[in-house]
């Protein structure tokens, strides 16, 4: 399964990041890093809520903008209104160089997420440390009790968890974890197909008072708009935006309302 390959991999690496940065030293890191930016608050109001997304490349598509600038890029998303800014930095299979979250984030006032294939504490410890405000949490990428110890270090390290699900199963692990904020992705981890349904028959499930995402497929400003009409608070859009002419309008046209 793809999925199962990519975390085996991630597990690998993560073993030798830590073996050449210690925790300790990401820890010292950590209590110089600045403070992080609220995405909750980030992502309430009117309207629809944009997280746009900072990518070179994708397993499915491959390469979608290999001369990216991440920094002039989060600059056009934050002229266009985004609410904040997601940040691939998986090399392997996202083509992210090391310094493309903490550019970002030394570049825009809006809130930082990271985007990775997390399956250990020290990638959150990581994440503070490179000044990330948010950190994404799969599902399907962690059993019960990870999930909930790591979404309890993000809460103490005062990151905001965005916990992925596909599956109303996930759904209910995410809740009972503790999720406050869950992230719906339209795109299945195995098979890599997308489906808009998806969000259709999950936002149901999660109880108001927590906030909920909609991830992956999300191309038009139709799209979008389906999706605020599914009851969702935000939209993660990565591969519309970064192959757009003009990712500002795009935004603009696809969080119309919002105020």
């Amino acid at each position: 399964m793809f999925l199962d390959r990519i975390l085996e991999a991630k597990r690998r690496e993560v073993d030798a990041r830590r073996s050449h940065v210690p925790l300790e030293t990401l820890k010292l890191r950590v209590a110089e890093a600045a403070e992080p930016r609220d995405l909750v608050s980030a992502l309430r109001g009117d309207g629809l809520a944009i997280v746009a997304e900072v990518k070179r490349a994708s397993p499915s598509k491959g390469p979608l903008r290999p001369d990216l600038d991440p920094v002039a890029l989060a600059r056009q998303y934050e002229s266009g209104g985004c609410a904040a800014v997601s940040v691939l930095t998986d090399e392997t299979n996202f083509a992210a160089r090391p310094g493309d979250l903490p550019e970002v984030r030394g570049a825009v006032g809006v809130p930082v997420l990271r985007k990775d294939f997390v399956v250990a504490d020290y990638q959150v410890w990581e994440a503070r440390a490179m000044g990330a405000d948010a950190v994404l949490l799969i599902v399907a990428a962690l059993d019960p009790a990870d999930l909930a110890r790591l979404i309890d270090l993000a809460g103490q390290l005062g990151i905001c968890p965005l916990v992925e699900v596909h599956t109303a199963d996930e759904v209910r692990l995410a809740l009972d974890a503790g999720a406050r904020m869950i992230g719906i992705n339209n795109r299945d981890l195995h098979s890599f197909r997308v489906d808009l349904e998806v969000t259709r028959r999950l936002r149901p499930l999660v109880p108001s008072g927590v906030l909920v995402v909609a991830e992956s497929g999300i191309s038009s400003a139709a799209d979008a708009a389906a999706m605020r009409g599914l009851g969702v608070d935000a939209v993660l859009v990565g591969e519309a935006l970064v192959t757009s002419e003009d990712p500002a309008a795009l935004i603009r046209a696809m969080s119309r309302g919002r105020g």
